[in-house]
């Protein structure tokens, strides 16, 4: 089994507010400055955090042109990309890779509506026919 590379769940908060933002980049200030009332932890641990999510890989960082002591910090990975890893990691991890195991473990122990289930047909029939469309 590789390395993570995905945030942690404490990581995905941080993740949260860099992907949230409207801006290109953020400093560590910035960001602690957003976390300030969700997540309970010092603006050291904070840091720690960031450079965690350098080392795998989901953020970039660039030294401030001003001022050699701020960091700013980028997105290179998205959202979409670390929830599909995710996926992936934790159908290998706890369903041998089984994919068809894991959905149905989840529907299984969801409490579904009737309307949530035919939401679920809906999305499982439009799955096949863009499968056809692609030829498989």
């Amino acid at each position: 089994m590789g390395r993570e590379t995905t945030p942690s769940e404490t990581e995905w908060l941080i993740m949260e507010v860099i992907w949230d933002s409207e801006q290109e980049d953020l400093t560590a200030a910035e960001i602690i400055c957003a976390l300030k009332g969700k997540l309970d932890v010092s603006a050291r641990t904070i840091r720690v955090l960031l450079n965690r999510l350098l080392a795998k890989g989901v953020i970039r960082h660039e030294v401030d042109q001003k001022d050699s002591r701020v960091y700013h910090y980028y997105v290179v990975k998205s959202k979409e990309e670390c929830l599909a890893e995710k996926q992936a990691r934790f159908v290998r991890n706890y369903f041998g890779g089984n994919s068809t195991l894991a959905v149905a473990s989840f529907i299984e122990k969801s409490q579904l509506s009737d309307e949530q289930f035919l939401e679920l047909q809906q999305l499982v029939e439009k799955m096949k026919e863009s499968r056809k469309g692609q030829g498989r």
